[in-house]
């Protein structure tokens, strides 16, 4: 198990690297773990060193920012719920709702702000806000868990 606290973007990420086995990494990324998938498979544990300033282009974490993530929109969550995640990673400019609201599928109840642009999170399903996961101003990745609802 490797950690690394990394700032990319301006946004600080504690990256934990769990196991990696062929070309699938088990990490955890500020608490919420993901699967991540490699273009070729990986012999040893990936290098990633701290980036101290991010270039305006492009990360230089390469191995973790070019993965891509295999999160659902929508998932059972272990509260007895369904959970919202993050379509993409940016930040969190809104929360429209809070808990204990009731919610309707397809309802406004995040504003994130992804490459520049204002996305709105809509409620997966039917029900009540039983957890809300981040706060206006969080950075948050592809597939972190915004809110449960139960």
């Amino acid at each position: 198990m490797k950690e690394y606290n990394l700032k990319i973007n301006g946004n600080d990420y504690n990256v934990v690297i769990n196991d990696i086995e062929d070309s699938v990494a088990s990490v955890e990324v500020n608490g919420s773990t993901f699967k991540v998938e490699f273009e070729k498979p990986i012999t040893k544990p990936v290098a990633v060193k701290p980036v101290k300033k991010a270039p305006a282009a492009a990360p230089k974490v390469a191995p973790v920012a070019s993965a891509t993530t295999t999160a659902p929109a929508a998932a059972p969550a272990h509260e007895g719920g369904y959970t919202v995640t993050s379509p993409l990673p940016g930040v969190i400019l809104e929360v429209s709702v809070k808990e204990g609201d009731a919610v309707q599928k397809g309802q406004k109840v995040m504003v994130l702000e992804a490459m520049k642009m204002e996305n709105v999170i809509e409620a997966t399903e039917n029900g009540t806000v039983k957890s809300i996961k981040v706060n206006k101003g969080d950075s948050v990745l592809e597939g972190a868990p915004l809110l449960i609802i139960g």
